[in-house]
Protein backbone atom coordinates (compact mmCIF):
# COMPACT_ATOMS: atom_id res chain seq x y z
CA UNK A 1 0.00 0.00 0.00
CA UNK A 2 0.97 3.33 -0.99
CA UNK A 3 1.52 5.20 2.17
CA UNK A 4 3.42 8.74 0.93
CA UNK A 5 2.77 10.49 -2.17
CA UNK A 6 4.78 13.95 -3.79
CA UNK A 7 2.32 15.77 -5.15
CA UNK A 8 4.42 17.23 -8.33
CA UNK A 9 3.35 21.21 -8.32
CA UNK A 10 4.42 24.47 -6.59
CA UNK A 11 1.32 25.97 -7.39
CA UNK A 12 0.18 27.34 -4.16
CA UNK A 13 -3.64 27.43 -4.98
CA UNK A 14 -3.11 23.62 -6.28
CA UNK A 15 -1.46 22.30 -2.79
CA UNK A 16 -3.92 23.96 -0.95
CA UNK A 17 -6.85 22.33 -2.81
CA UNK A 18 -5.17 19.24 -3.35
CA UNK A 19 -4.39 18.84 0.16
CA UNK A 20 -7.75 19.37 1.19
CA UNK A 21 -8.72 16.68 -0.90
CA UNK A 22 -6.03 14.07 -0.25
CA UNK A 23 -6.92 14.91 3.65
CA UNK A 24 -9.40 11.96 3.65
CA UNK A 25 -7.53 9.46 2.70
CA UNK A 26 -4.28 7.56 4.83
CA UNK A 27 -1.43 9.05 3.38
CA UNK A 28 1.36 11.07 3.78
CA UNK A 29 1.05 14.31 1.02
CA UNK A 30 4.78 15.63 0.46
CA UNK A 31 5.59 18.75 -1.77
CA UNK A 32 8.51 19.43 -3.89
CA UNK A 33 11.14 21.71 -2.90
CA UNK A 34 11.82 22.84 -6.24
CA UNK A 35 10.13 23.35 -9.01
CA UNK A 36 11.62 21.30 -12.19
CA UNK A 37 10.17 23.65 -15.11
CA UNK A 38 9.30 20.38 -17.03
CA UNK A 39 8.76 20.91 -20.61
CA UNK A 40 5.00 20.52 -21.43
CA UNK A 41 3.87 21.97 -24.58
CA UNK A 42 1.69 18.77 -25.41
CA UNK A 43 -1.67 18.77 -27.22
CA UNK A 44 -2.65 16.73 -24.32
CA UNK A 45 -3.54 17.19 -20.61
CA UNK A 46 -2.79 13.60 -19.82
CA UNK A 47 0.46 13.45 -22.02
CA UNK A 48 1.29 16.82 -19.65
CA UNK A 49 0.62 15.05 -16.42
CA UNK A 50 2.64 12.18 -17.39
CA UNK A 51 5.75 14.24 -18.03
CA UNK A 52 5.79 16.11 -15.08
CA UNK A 53 4.73 12.98 -12.60
CA UNK A 54 7.40 11.05 -14.16
CA UNK A 55 10.09 13.88 -13.90
CA UNK A 56 9.41 14.09 -10.11
CA UNK A 57 9.47 10.59 -9.98
CA UNK A 58 13.23 9.85 -11.47
CA UNK A 59 14.07 12.74 -9.11
CA UNK A 60 12.10 11.72 -5.65
CA UNK A 61 11.83 7.99 -6.04
CA UNK A 62 8.50 8.01 -4.55
CA UNK A 63 4.93 7.83 -6.18
CA UNK A 64 4.40 11.03 -7.73
CA UNK A 65 0.96 12.46 -8.55
CA UNK A 66 0.79 15.22 -11.16
CA UNK A 67 -2.69 16.64 -13.11
CA UNK A 68 -2.60 18.85 -15.56
CA UNK A 69 -5.60 20.81 -16.16
CA UNK A 70 -7.47 23.84 -17.83
CA UNK A 71 -10.49 25.09 -18.72
CA UNK A 72 -12.12 24.45 -22.50
CA UNK A 73 -14.90 27.13 -24.18
CA UNK A 74 -16.63 25.08 -26.94
CA UNK A 75 -17.14 28.92 -28.82
CA UNK A 76 -13.54 29.38 -28.79
CA UNK A 77 -12.63 26.23 -30.33
CA UNK A 78 -11.42 24.57 -27.35
CA UNK A 79 -9.02 27.24 -26.22
CA UNK A 80 -7.70 28.11 -23.59
CA UNK A 81 -7.65 24.29 -23.10
CA UNK A 82 -3.90 23.07 -22.40
CA UNK A 83 -2.79 26.94 -22.76
CA UNK A 84 -5.03 27.47 -19.80
CA UNK A 85 -2.40 28.87 -17.42
CA UNK A 86 -0.48 31.11 -19.85
CA UNK A 87 -3.33 31.93 -22.22
CA UNK A 88 -2.66 35.57 -21.69
CA UNK A 89 0.52 35.01 -24.02
CA UNK A 90 -0.49 33.51 -26.92
CA UNK A 91 -0.85 35.29 -30.06
CA UNK A 92 -4.23 33.46 -30.84
CA UNK A 93 -6.60 35.87 -29.98
CA UNK A 94 -3.87 39.03 -29.11
CA UNK A 95 -1.58 38.91 -26.36
CA UNK A 96 -2.90 40.53 -23.18
CA UNK A 97 -0.87 42.43 -20.97
CA UNK A 98 -0.43 40.85 -17.33
CA UNK A 99 -0.19 44.03 -15.64
CA UNK A 100 -2.40 42.71 -11.96
CA UNK A 101 -0.02 39.03 -13.00
CA UNK A 102 -1.38 36.63 -14.93
CA UNK A 103 -4.48 35.43 -13.54
CA UNK A 104 -6.09 38.45 -14.24
CA UNK A 105 -4.80 38.64 -17.74
CA UNK A 106 -6.22 35.41 -18.61
CA UNK A 107 -9.57 36.26 -17.35
CA UNK A 108 -9.22 40.09 -19.07
CA UNK A 109 -8.35 38.53 -22.62
CA UNK A 110 -10.90 35.39 -22.24
CA UNK A 111 -13.76 38.33 -21.46
CA UNK A 112 -12.73 40.09 -24.64
CA UNK A 113 -13.23 37.14 -26.58
CA UNK A 114 -16.31 36.35 -25.40
CA UNK A 115 -18.04 39.18 -26.09
CA UNK A 116 -21.05 38.98 -27.78
CA UNK A 117 -21.31 35.36 -27.80
CA UNK A 118 -24.36 33.75 -26.74
CA UNK A 119 -22.84 30.22 -26.62
CA UNK A 120 -21.06 30.71 -22.70
CA UNK A 121 -20.61 27.10 -21.91
CA UNK A 122 -17.56 25.73 -20.60
CA UNK A 123 -16.04 23.02 -18.52
CA UNK A 124 -12.90 22.47 -16.27
CA UNK A 125 -11.41 19.26 -17.09
CA UNK A 126 -8.24 17.33 -14.90
CA UNK A 127 -6.29 14.36 -15.83
CA UNK A 128 -4.17 13.11 -12.98
CA UNK A 129 -1.48 10.24 -13.32
CA UNK A 130 0.16 8.57 -10.52
CA UNK A 131 3.51 7.50 -11.44
CA UNK A 132 4.78 4.08 -9.33
CA UNK A 133 7.80 2.04 -9.42
CA UNK A 134 6.04 -0.86 -10.98
CA UNK A 135 3.44 1.12 -13.36
CA UNK A 136 0.89 3.72 -13.21
CA UNK A 137 -2.87 5.01 -12.61
CA UNK A 138 -4.47 8.15 -14.51
CA UNK A 139 -8.20 9.52 -14.24
CA UNK A 140 -10.01 12.49 -15.42
CA UNK A 141 -12.54 14.77 -13.65
CA UNK A 142 -15.08 17.25 -15.27
CA UNK A 143 -16.84 20.08 -13.88
CA UNK A 144 -19.43 21.94 -16.20
CA UNK A 145 -20.94 25.77 -16.37
CA UNK A 146 -20.83 28.64 -18.31
CA UNK A 147 -18.39 32.00 -18.29
CA UNK A 148 -20.19 35.00 -16.42
CA UNK A 149 -19.63 38.43 -17.58
CA UNK A 150 -17.61 39.99 -15.22
CA UNK A 151 -15.19 38.03 -12.32
CA UNK A 152 -17.41 37.62 -9.15
CA UNK A 153 -15.70 36.55 -5.97
CA UNK A 154 -12.13 36.36 -4.13
CA UNK A 155 -11.98 32.78 -4.06
CA UNK A 156 -9.91 29.76 -5.60
CA UNK A 157 -7.63 30.88 -8.29
CA UNK A 158 -7.30 31.30 -12.22
CA UNK A 159 -10.24 31.40 -14.19
CA UNK A 160 -12.52 30.72 -10.88
CA UNK A 161 -13.90 34.41 -10.19
CA UNK A 162 -15.74 34.09 -14.11
CA UNK A 163 -16.82 30.56 -14.14
CA UNK A 164 -20.34 29.45 -12.81
CA UNK A 165 -20.57 25.99 -12.44
CA UNK A 166 -24.08 23.95 -12.84
CA UNK A 167 -26.13 24.52 -10.07
CA UNK A 168 -24.63 27.09 -8.43
CA UNK A 169 -26.06 30.92 -8.84
CA UNK A 170 -22.28 31.96 -7.73
CA UNK A 171 -18.94 31.55 -9.36
CA UNK A 172 -15.73 29.04 -8.55
CA UNK A 173 -14.35 31.98 -6.78
CA UNK A 174 -17.21 32.32 -4.48
CA UNK A 175 -17.82 28.58 -3.14
CA UNK A 176 -16.20 27.23 0.18
CA UNK A 177 -13.34 24.85 -0.10
CA UNK A 178 -15.75 22.32 0.81
CA UNK A 179 -18.29 23.17 -1.88
CA UNK A 180 -15.40 23.09 -4.21
CA UNK A 181 -13.71 20.14 -3.80
CA UNK A 182 -17.41 18.23 -4.18
CA UNK A 183 -17.83 19.45 -7.53
CA UNK A 184 -14.18 20.62 -8.93
CA UNK A 185 -12.89 18.61 -11.56
CA UNK A 186 -9.24 18.46 -9.62
CA UNK A 187 -11.05 17.17 -6.85
CA UNK A 188 -13.20 13.98 -9.23
CA UNK A 189 -9.60 12.90 -10.81
CA UNK A 190 -7.88 12.93 -7.39
CA UNK A 191 -10.84 10.66 -5.79
CA UNK A 192 -11.07 8.48 -8.79
CA UNK A 193 -6.87 8.03 -8.37
CA UNK A 194 -7.02 7.59 -4.48
CA UNK A 195 -10.26 4.97 -5.46
CA UNK A 196 -8.11 3.23 -7.82
CA UNK A 197 -5.02 2.61 -5.75
CA UNK A 198 -7.14 1.22 -3.19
Amino acid sequence: MVRRILVATTNLGKRREILSILREYEVEVLFPEEDLKVEEGSCSFLENAYLKAKAYYEVYKIPTLAEDSGLVVPSLDGYPGVYSSRFYNLEWGGKEEPKEGKDKANINKLLRLMEGKQDRRAYYVAFAVLFLEDGGLWSEGRCYGTILQEPVGEGGFGYDPIFQPEGFQKSMAQLSMEEKNLISHRGKALRRIMQMLK
